[in-house]
């Protein structure tokens, strides 16, 4: 299992939300690029890259950061984070990233997505951040009326082969993962799922190595020391 770490990115500066509330917002560097580096000095073999400003405006806002960030590591980068249209889509993936994260498309634009798997296949993954397992769009401040498991057999009947799955509730919180939820995602036929929200300790890395998912995402618990990276990985081998 993948243990992947989170760079989220608001006003070019990297933070960390509680629970997706804008208002309640850590930073914990000024330099996202430097602590890309850092991650990747420690053993991380991919990054995941949220551009918060973008998710929220619904278009890209820190596309010159992320174009650093590729430059300055060599290990894939995933982003997501305002990829509303096929444009937006298109300029991600020529700044040289490995895979794109699309959350609020999946909901309003699934055809959309379906040309977009057609097109670029494994470099389009779906973002399904929920509450109380209800699919949250536009940067987490609006509630859809999908549920998270209808949003994933949807994608997965469109060819989604990468399902990033976030408790919201959860993430920040550091307290544990939705394990119940994300097991129920694992399907032997369906998508890989990888997991986000609530990682703070070793024991959570390894429960969801026990799961099956593909790659678990680490924010803040790397950023407060709570989780050493290298540990982490060796855990989730």
């Amino acid at each position: 299992m993948k243990i992947i770490p989170a760079i989220d990115i608001k006003d070019g500066k990297c933070v960390r939300l509680y629970q997706g509330d804008f208002a309640r917002m850590t930073v914990y560097d000024n330099d996202p690029a430097a602590i890309a580096q850092r991650w990747v000095s420690q053993g991380a073999t991919m990054l995941h890259v949220v551009d918060l400003d973008g998710a929220r405006e619904g278009h890209p806002v820190n596309t010159d950061i992320i174009l650093s960030i590729v430059q300055s590591v060599p290990v894939p980068v995933q982003i997501g984070g305002g990829l509303r249209d096929e444009k937006a889509v298109v300029a991600a993936l020529g700044l040289g990233v490995s895979r794109v994260v699309l959350g609020t498309a999946a909901v309003e634009q699934p055809d959309l997505i379906a040309r977009l798997v057609e097109r670029y296949g494994d470099e389009i993954a779906i973002g399904v951040d929920a509450r109380d397992g209800i699919v949250a769009i536009a940067g987490w401040t609006e509630q859809s009326k999908v549920t998270a498991t209808t949003l994933i057999d949807h994608m997965a009947a469109l060819g989604v082969r990468h399902i990033i799955y976030t408790d919201i509730a959860r993430d920040g919180t550091l307290s544990e993962p939705n394990f119940s939820a994300i097991g129920a995602l694992v399907q032997p036929d369906g998508p890989t799922i990888i997991a986000s929200g609530g990682v703070g300790k070793l024991a959570h890395v390894q429960r969801l190595a026990r799961l099956g998912v593909e790659a678990v995402i680490v924010g803040k618990a790397l950023y407060t020391g709570d989780i050493d990276l290298a540990e982490a990985i060796a855990a989730g081998a």
